[in-house]
Order: C-alpha cells, then sequence, then structure tokens
C-alpha cells in the first residue's frame, strides 16, 4: 500500500466515524425538530428573517456535541486545540457529509467547523489576551463566528474596502459597512477586516487589519437580513460599525497584514466549497440515476432511453473530472505549495458542475424533480449560489488566465 493509498484509507475510516456519530447523536436532534427546521415560514425565522434562537441554539448544540466527540475542530491546527488534519481529508469529508446526508438536513454540516464561522488558523494569530479569554470557547462550539470582509463597494475588490479602525490609546475604534457576512444575523463574535493605514491599502500593499469584535459591543448593528431566491429569511447579512471600540489586544495577528490572513482563509474555503459541490452532484446523480431505473415510461425504465441515459452519463464525467481536479489541489497544499491556479481551477470546475448536474437531474425526474419533495429545486439554488461565493465564475477565470500569462503552463 503506498502512502497516498494509506492516506485515504485513514480519511474513509474518519468518515465512518464521522458518519456513526452524526447518525447516533445528531440525526436524532434533527428527528426531535424536523417540524421546527421545516417551518421556513414560520418558526424556522424571525421577523427581521434571521434564524430563530430555537434554530440558533440547536446548530449551538450540534456545534458542543461535535466538538466534545472530537469532529468540529479536527481541520484547525493543533497548537490551538484541533485536529491538525490536512486540505485532503478537508475536501473528502465534506464531500462525504454532503452526499450522504443531502441539501435538506442542516444539522450534519453544522458538525465541522466552518473557517469563516467557527476555529480556524485565524485563532493562531490571537493576542495571548484575546486567546485566554475566547479561544476554549471557539473550539468547544459554544461561540459562533462571522467573517466581516465584503463590503457594498468591495466584494470582488477587497482591497476597496471603507471601513476604517483608528488606533485611540489602548482601544481601536472602527467604522464602516459589512454586507454579505454569512452567519452575521446571529453570531457571537465578528472577525472584522478594516484599514488601519489608508496609503498602503490604496497601493494594495497592505494597510488592512482584523479584529475579533463582540457583536453585543456598542455601536454593533445588523442592519438587515439579506433574502435570496425568494425566501423569507436568510443567514447572510449588512452589518454597521459605528465607534465601535475594541481592546488593543483584538488585533489579529499583525498590524497592516490583514488582508494575507484573510486570502489563506479564502483558500480553505474554496476547499470546502470544492467538497460541498461535489458532494451534493454525487448526491443528485444518485438520486437521479435510481428514478431513471425505476420509472416507466413507453413500456420499459427511463434509463434506457437514450436521451435520459446521456445526462447520467455527462453528470458522471462532469465530477469525475472535478473530483480529481480537487484532489490535486488538495495534495499540493498538503505538500505546502500555494496552488493559485489549482484554487481557481477547482472550484470553478466543482461549483459549476453542481449546476450541470442539478439541472440534468431535475430534467431526468420530469415533473418530479422540480416538487419539494425531492428537494432538486431548493439545491438548483444553492448551486447557482455556489457559482458566486468565495470567488466569482469571473474573477476565478482572471486568476487562471493571470496565471497562464506569467507562465504557469505547466499540467
Amino acid at each position: 500500500m503506498t502512502l497516498a493509498e494509506a492516506d485515504l484509507t485513514d480519511i474513509k475510516d474518519l468518515t465512518a466515524g464521522l458518519e456513526r456519530f452524526i447518525d447516533s447523536a445528531i440525526l436524532p436532534l434533527e428527528e426531535e425538530n424536523a417540524e421546527l427546521l421545516a417551518d421556513k415560514r414560520g418558526a424556522f425565522y424571525t421577523e427581521s428573517g434571521a434564524y430563530s434562537p430555537a434554530v440558533v441554539e440547536l446548530m449551538r448544540e450540534t456545534r458542543m456535541r461535535s466538538a466534545q466527540a472530537g469532529y468540529y475542530a479536527m481541520f484547525c491546527p493543533t497548537d490551538i486545540g484541533g485536529g491538525g488534519l490536512g486540505a485532503t481529508a478537508q475536501l473528502l469529508t465534506y464531500e462525504f457529509i454532503f452526499r450522504h446526508y443531502g441539501p435538506a438536513l442542516m444539522l450534519p454540516r453544522e458538525t465541522i467547523g466552518h473557517w469563516a464561522y467557527g476555529p480556524s488558523a485565524l485563532c493562531r494569530e490571537f493576542s495571548e489576551g484575546l486567546q485566554a479569554r475566547l479561544l476554549d470557547d471557539i473550539v468547544a462550539g459554544r461561540v459562533g463566528m462571522c467573517f466581516g470582509m465584503s463590503e457594498p463597494d468591495a466584494g470582488s475588490d477587497a482591497w476597496m474596502m471603507r471601513t476604517r479602525a483608528i488606533r485611540d490609546g489602548d482601544e481601536w475604534v472602527i467604522d464602516g459597512t459589512k454586507q454579505w457576512t454569512t452567519n452575521g444575523p446571529h453570531a457571537d463574535y465578528c472577525y472584522l477586516f478594516a484599514v488601519t493605514d489608508p496609503d498602503l491599502a490604496r497601493d494594495r500593499k497592505g494597510g488592512i487589519s482584523c479584529f475579533v469584535v463582540p457583536m453585543k459591543s456598542p455601536g454593533v448593528k445588523v442592519d438587515s437580513v439579506i433574502k435570496i431566491f425568494g425566501e423569507v429569511g436568510g443567514n447572510e447579512a449588512i452589518l454597521s460599525f459605528t465607534d465601535v471600540r475594541v481592546p488593543t489586544d483584538h488585533l489579529v495577528g499583525q498590524e497592516g497584514q490583514g488582508f494575507k490572513l484573510a486570502m489563506g482563509g479564502v483558500s480553505r474555503g474554496r476547499v470546502y466549497n470544492c467538497g460541498r459541490t461535489l458532494g451534493l452532484s454525487q448526491w443528485a446523480l444518485r438520486l437521479a440515476t435510481e428514478y431513471a431505473k425505476t420509472r416507466v415510461t413507453f413500456g420499459k425504465p427511463i434509463a434506457e432511453h437514450q436521451g435520459v441515459s446521456f445526462k447520467l452519463a455527462e453528470s458522471a464525467m462532469d465530477i469525475y473530472a472535478a473530483h480529481h481536479a480537487s484532489l490535486d489541489l488538495t495534495a499540493r497544499l498538503d505538500r505546502g505549495e500555494v496552488p493559485i491556479r489549482e484554487l481557481a481551477m477547482a472550484k470553478a470546475l466543482a461549483s459549476e458542475t453542481l449546476l450541470r448536474v442539478t439541472d440534468r437531474a431535475i430534467q431526468v425526474c420530469g415533473g418530479m424533480g422540480i416538487t419539494n419533495e425531492m428537494h432538486l429545486y431548493s439545491l438548483l439554488h444553492s448551486a447557482r449560489v455556489g457559482i458566486l461565493a468565495d470567488g466569482s465564475a469571473e474573477i476565478l477565470r482572471q486568476t487562471i488566465a493571470k496565471r497562464l500569462l506569467k507562465g504557469d503552463l505547466d499540467f
């Protein structure tokens, strides 16, 4: 057995253990609260559109159970209490969760600490005081974070952010607005990115810093919850910060080096998105394949009609290509490389694969494909969002083209 084969065997053992944990400790929680979690036009959301306190508490309970079982922080560095597992393990674990549990169940995906609102490498950059006050609660899942980077005029081009942080004695004073902040409506703390040196930021040479801001601080406000695709609520927020004061030891990492920290997070976010979209693609293909084997028209299963079977085959081809591109990417990350081109290519391939596979699955399933029962239409919505998150399709292609023009032409 090669080292790579041994590593993949270990990951299979890991996901088998995770499956046992989710089935025994998390699915019962989901089933006990099925009515609440399914009531998207009632108890699931508050009047503002944020998750209701009952839903937020279920998420918190899931995080804490997973942390106690050793899964929640397993992709975080060991020196902050995590498991230290690498990018390939992260990719395949997320792929497993979404393939096995699909898009409808909410709590299984909460078992793993997301880079933007759970424990992450950012925690390594905490000051001693901040680690002492907050680290244990983050790693244990007792508190949730959000990631305040995007702004109304600074999305793909984060250097255009206008949020400012000014030093005032032993405090930083922060003013600005953040948008598309996932987990923002109900987070306990925010990783907030702000300009601390306007000259460096203007020249794109630094000058952006990261802070941990308690969401209950005076001057922090959830201005609105962003609702998409006609939903009555959501998990994205517009946040405003007005004369918000935090102690100087709430600075994360070095002053002016926050942009590098953010991009490191985005890289892990693209690995997450590869795993999520690949898992959901496989879930959709399996659903469509089983339906095609049992649905009969003109005296035979529709799987025997070429117009259907080719759709299944094309989806399998897409998934195979995106899966192996993603594995190559994570192998490079685990070797310590900085694969900028591959991060962009794998994320674009995987996210666009999910959109194509879901659309084909709906077509294979016909009228059933657009019912709530099969969850494919809601998955189509999610797939469309994934082509924008953590780097839009256009930004990713721009990144790839820049690398090619610089001579990065070897594959």
